[in-house]
């Protein structure tokens, strides 16, 4: 079945290339202008984010608006095919209404009211806040909403941080009325009687605060959530108006990597596309590989939001930040490499921060695509200008994607819960790395794979990892179960099935929930210092095949076999020959437990063997070097793969008795492929239909 998503607009055919854009900087050097226009052409950019940021030269006093420069702006994009993302300014507000209205100047935990500042700076409950914010967007969709240059709406810019003020909290009460509805139910999930905190009258409850509560379990977590949900609420009154001219144009916000602060399943439903901000720390170990399949990890999360849209990397640097603790410069081939990885795992529009580098203030070191000499005679505007001739020639691979066989579920909230639990390990859980590693363990296989919360359909998968699943939401441990009982593939790890979602400890034992379908019992879990080591010594012919023994660290969760198979045991200690790897064939399905923190190469080689096992489909049926992934985007027709390079050493790939080219010089390509260090290859061939592309449809 052919079929590809729709671009996310008609003007542009293929990739939208380009960065943000702050002329408002630039007023009083009017030649600046027409000199951008010049090096954005010589770039192939064909896209702009234009006004963030902007709302003191949008609005310079109150009710006054100055929309002359912003015409002059956007109709010299258009006159030279260059397009839009008009964003919203909400994302810091000007002087002059922190100075009449100071109520819209965020409070801190301690209950201090900030200073004028800074971004973000303000309270998003603010009645008064949200009307500025609305007529501001009002006047900019009555303006501009049908302007030939415009293609989308940039909502704000990277929402984040809390607000602790009167208003927020008789919001967050609000909050928990409806989601408790009465004290005593609070209660019992919040286990307030716990050090004697029982709330008698909703007035008594506050948000976490450094001088007040902050180890109810459950207010904590239920803060988070408001703070997502008032969040929303706040985007919502950001839309609302946008819509009301032109509800055909697309609305978008650039999401920050795995940030903490909000749940970013939350608001799928409400964006049209999804964007994120890019900027990994490259060079900062011996190889790239970790950073790599974390990168690509947090890609796979962005294009599984939409359930396989493709998205936008709405920000990267093409060179460096001046804002991380060592700014290293991308070595050569990074920027390629980085740019075409964002591609493979579904991005359809690569774009920076920034177009031009700032003269003055906080990012004026920031990388840029123009440097302050102001010519394109730099390497970086080589190696923009190179990614932008690549992409025009892969404009078939817009609107591709992938429905991957296996997902792997990273949950804020579960992550949230992690955090909070004080124990076992409270110098580090290490949950992030954790799912990375498992990711990471598909990826050097060439697996491609959804990162999903827990509440995804999971039928649609033949394999589910859910590493450290702490939390187990309602009807999750159900719906685990019948997924197995089904043939699917389950794994899970220590540390999960322990808490419900108001982060109450399950009780008849753990795993809780998935205690039957891992047919294991957790009694204890011991955490290891960070000088302390285990081992797991693989049990001689054991269902997986894999032998030797691995190196275990930082948690070893004692448990005992109900109805799984044993596949490793501990090496040492007390719990020595106690299970440390087991399997439970389930219904038609199996899940796997791993009983403990492993080293590489356990997640490599485990992976391997459920691979062979279980039949997962790898995108090149080739074992590939170190440091080298490959991922797939598809229309059921032609696929195209991208092979990667992550380390600075040249990389041979071995290729299978496949119909493959290169898809920038069409020459047939067999045997083998060569990679430079940091390098990349692109190649099609005629798809396998091994993938479930026709789900892209629904």
């Amino acid at each position: 079945m052919h079929f590809k998503y729709p671009p996310f607009q008609s003007k542009v055919n293929g990739f939208l290339h380009g960065a943000d854009y702050n002329p408002d900087q630039w007023l009083n050097s009017p030649e600046v202008l027409a000199e951008d226009i010049r090096l954005m052409k010589l770039a192939h950019c064909n896209v702009m984010s234009v006004g963030i940021f902007a709302w003191s030269t949008l609005e310079p006093e109150e009710g006054v608006y100055m929309f002359e420069w912003m015409d002059n702006v956007l109709n010299t994009l258009a006159e030279n095919e260059i397009y839009v993302w008009l964003a919203t300014p909400s994302g810091a507000r000007p002087a002059w209404m922190a100075e009449k209205y100071p109520e819209v100047l965020r409070v801190g935990a301690n209950r201090v009211r900030n200073l004028f500042g800074l971004r973000h700076n303000h309270c998003i409950t603010s009645p008064i806040y949200r009307e500025k914010v609305r007529e501001m967007n009002t006047q900019l969709a009555e303006r501009y909403a049908h302007h030939p240059a415009v293609i989308g709406w940039h909502l704000s810019n990277e929402y984040g941080g809390e607000c602790h003020c009167d208003l927020c909290q008789e919001g967050f009460r609000n909050w928990l009325k409806e989601r408790y509805g009465t004290l005593d139910n609070l209660n019992h999930a919040w286990w307030s009687p716990f050090w004697s905190h029982t709330i008698t009258n909703w007035s008594q409850i506050e948000s976490p605060a450094p001088h007040g509560e902050s180890m109810v379990h459950g207010l904590n977590l239920d803060w988070k959530r408001f703070t997502t949900d008032n969040t929303l609420d706040f985007i919502r009154n950001e839309i609302s108006p946008l819509r009301a001219v032109n509800s055909d144009l697309p609305v978008t916000t650039n999401f920050m990597e795995a940030y903490d602060g909000l749940d970013y399943w939350k608001f799928a439903n409400d964006l049209d596309i999804i964007s994120w901000d890019s900027y990994p720390t490259w060079h900062d170990k011996a190889d790239d590989t970790e950073q790599g399949a974390w990168v690509s990890m947090i890609h796979d999360i962005k294009r599984s939001l939409k359930g396989g849209k493709p998205f936008v990397l709405m920000e990267s640097t093409p060179s460096t930040t001046n804002w991380q603790p060592v700014s290293k410069l991308k070595r050569p081939g990074m920027h390629l490499l980085s740019t075409l990885q964002a591609v493979a795992h579904g991005a359809d529009s690569v774009q920076y921060f920034q177009w031009r580098k700032s003269r003055g203030s906080s990012e004026k070191f920031h990388g840029a695509v123009v440097d302050h000499v102001g010519h394109e005679h730099t390497r970086v505007f080589h190696d923009v200008t190179q990614v932008g001739e690549v992409l025009k020639q892969l404009s078939d691979v817009v609107g591709k994607t992938v429905r991957p066989e296996v997902a792997v579920i990273f949950d804020w909230e579960n992550r949230w819960a992690i955090r909070n639990s004080q124990g076992p390990r409270n110098t580090g859980m290490h949950y992030e790395q954790t799912v990375r590693e498992f990711y990471q363990g598909l990826w050097e296989h060439g697996v491609p794979v959804d990162v999903i919360d827990m509440d995804v359909d999971f039928s649609r998968y033949k394999v589910l990892m859910a590493p450290m699943l702490y939390m187990v939401r309602p009807g999750v441990g159900e719906r685990i179960s019948e997924f197995v009982k089904n043939g699917g593939t389950f794994v899970s790890t220590y540390w999960s099935g322990i808490v419900n979602e108001t982060d109450l400890t399950f009780l008849g034992g753990f795993p809780g929930p998935l205690r039957e379908t891992l047919g294991i019992w957790s009694e204890e879990i011991d955490a290891l210092y960070d000088h302390d080591n285990n081992q797991i010594e693989m049990v001689d012919g054991n269902g997986l095949g894999i032998s030797g023994s691995y190196a275990a660290y930082e948690l070893c969760d004692l448990i005992h076999v109900e109805s799984a198979e044993v596949l490793a045991r501990y090496g040492q200690d007390f719990y020595k020959e106690h299970p440390a790897l087991t399997v439970n064939h389930f219904g038609q399905g199996y899940a796997y437990y791993v009983a403990s923190r492993n080293k590489a190469p356990f997640h490599r080689e485990f992976v391997a063997k459920l691979i062979a096992r279980h039949h997962i489909t790898k995108v090149l049926d080739s074992e590939l070097p170190h440091g080298v992934t490959v991922q797939m985007r598809t229309d059921g027709e032609t696929d195209h793969l991208f092979v990667l390079n992550f380390t600075s050493e040249m990389k041979m790939v071995t290729l299978p008795d496949n119909e493959l080219a290169d898809a920038l010089t069409e020459e047939t390509v067999s045997g083998s492929l060569e990679l430079e260090p940091f390098g990349v290859k692109i190649l099609t061939r005629p798809c396998t239909g091994k993938f479930v592309v026709e789900r892209c449809s629904e």
